[in-house]
């Protein structure tokens, strides 16, 4: 029987300096008890079919997130995992994705890469970017791991900017960059067609 193709997806995050600024957060943030709906939940396995398995695990302490954990935690998965595996990482779990694959080798052949408005570095007007997560100067490893880097940003993103997509342009020499005019800010979106689109693609060519 044919095996499915594989897609990881690693979802967002937060970080903070300090324990006090995280219960500072944890005590004003806005609660909801409404159901969040996702592109990366039903629309996605619907859209793509049966001839896909999709892997999202929870990443460890998601709000206070440190990279080491989360490296760990991912690499748990690997003797599970499949040579064609398509990877998506989005926002916190972009920048994870950018980091891991630019400074290891990963251990299976990457189909494509989609880094979705991850950012760059520390220069975000609502939130810090710290906890491990900081890029090295080189990112070559990452090019190199993955046959279809794509790169996704948001004209209208209050929380990654899209000059960090600048950033990145002036490290990745054969990425694709992709900038839409609007995706409801930070890519809040219960539908993305495009993605699957290219999903398709990158398979067809394999």
């Amino acid at each position: 029987m044919k095996k499915k193709i594989q897609i990881f997806i690693i979802h967002g995050g937060m970080t903070f300096k300090s324990k006090k600024d995280y219960l500072h957060f944890l005590k004003t943030r806005e609660v909801s008890i409404e159901k969040k709906i996702s592109w990366t939940d039903e629309f996605l396995k619907r859209n793509l079919g049966k001839n896909f398995e999709i892997i999202k695990p929870r990443m460890p302490l998601q709000d206070n997130a440190k990279y080491k954990e989360w490296k760990i935690h991912f690499e748990n998965f690997f003797p599970q995992l499949r040579n064609n595996i398509i990877l998506i990482g989005s926002s916190l779990g972009g920048i994870f994705l950018a980091k891991y694959l630019s400074e290891n080798k990963f251990p299976k052949k990457i189909l494509s890469t989609y880094l979705i408005c991850p950012p760059y570095d520390n220069t975000l007007s609502e939130e810090d970017l710290v906890g491990g997560f900081k890029l090295k100067s080189n990112l070559f490893l990452l090019e190199k791991n993955s046959k279809n880097l794509y790169l996704m940003f948001s004209k209208d993103d209050d929380v990654v900017p899209v000059a960090h997509s600048e950033k990145f342009k002036r490290k990745l020499k054969n990425a694709n960059f992709i900038v839409y005019e609007s995706k409801n800010g930070h890519f809040k979106i219960s539908e993305f067609p495009e993605i699957v689109k290219m999903i398709k693609a990158d398979v067809k060519r394999k």
